[in-house]
């Protein structure tokens, strides 16, 4: 009996039906070859030991995740939380500048010691009212007619839906359609066009497609733009000019 109080031996048994050892005159397991003997005991002495060894390093693993938490945190509620309230606290005088087509001055000094678009951006550029100034800077220069500093600030704004990016590619084609690339202005006016199914977007963009096309001489190509924007939207405001260009096109 006092061979029943001896320590026993735990195994894990990974390959069933192969050679699984034999249970010896003490009860005990004895490898077989094929099996992989475990000791509870020494499995957990080799876990301690991995910890005491490398402590140093999981403490810093643990560590260093928190400090990345906390100052994606500290980013997130600390700096840029005020920085957008203060990005859309500055551009609402140029915005109301912009409204009255006063483009000067919404550009640069909308008065009030309000910054203009162009400060906004270089002060707040990551911020989502840095972002919208991009594209109002970009529709006022155009009506500036300086058409290449229309390009680049439209092209740098990042539309974060299907109306913003519907109008950015519209406000292209009209800089491009300003710069006589006329098949650059096509592809986005076309690009503006067909984006989303838009009642009073579509047709918009849908009528400078084809009077572009007129004026380039594609004369089938603008015809099929006009009688979509009569057949798809008739009760659109451009729906009576397609009419009549259609008809002289015939």
């Amino acid at each position: 009996m006092a061979r029943d109080k001896k320590k026993r031996k735990q195994y894990v048994n990974p390959t069933q039906g192969k050679n699984s050892g034999e249970i010896n005159e003490f009860g005990e397991y004895v490898d077989g070859g094929d099996e992989t003997l475990v000791d509870i005991v020494e499995v957990k002495e080799v876990a301690q030991d991995f910890f005491e060894k490398h402590q140093s390093s999981i403490l810093i693993l643990i560590v260093g995740g928190v400090l990345l938490l906390g100052g994606y945190l500290a980013y997130s509620f600390g700096f840029k939380a005020p920085k957008e309230a203060a990005a859309m606290e500055a551009i609402y005088k140029a915005q109301e500048q912009f409204a009255q087509d006063s483009f000067i001055l919404a550009l640069e000094n909308p008065g009030g010691g309000f910054e203009g678009f162009l400060d906004i951006i270089d002060n707040y550029g990551s911020t989502k009212s840095g972002n919208l100034a991009k594209y109002y800077a970009g529709i006022s220069y155009l009506n500036l007619g300086r058409t290449e500093d229309a390009i680049n600030y439209l092209e740098s704004y990042r539309s974060n839906d299907d109306i913003t990016s519907i109008m950015k590619a519209g406000a292209l084609g009209d800089a491009y359609a300003e710069s006589k690339n006329y098949d650059k202005a096509l592809s986005l006016y076309k690009i503006a066009a067909n984006y989303e199914d838009n009642d009073f977007l579509t047709p918009y963009y849908l009528y400078k497609y084809a009077i572009l096309n007129k004026v380039q001489g594609n004369n089938p190509e603008a015809i099929t733009a006009f009688e979509t924007i009569i057949n798809k939207y008739p009760e659109s405001n451009e729906a009576g000019e397609a009419e009549r260009y259609a008809a002289m096109l015939k």
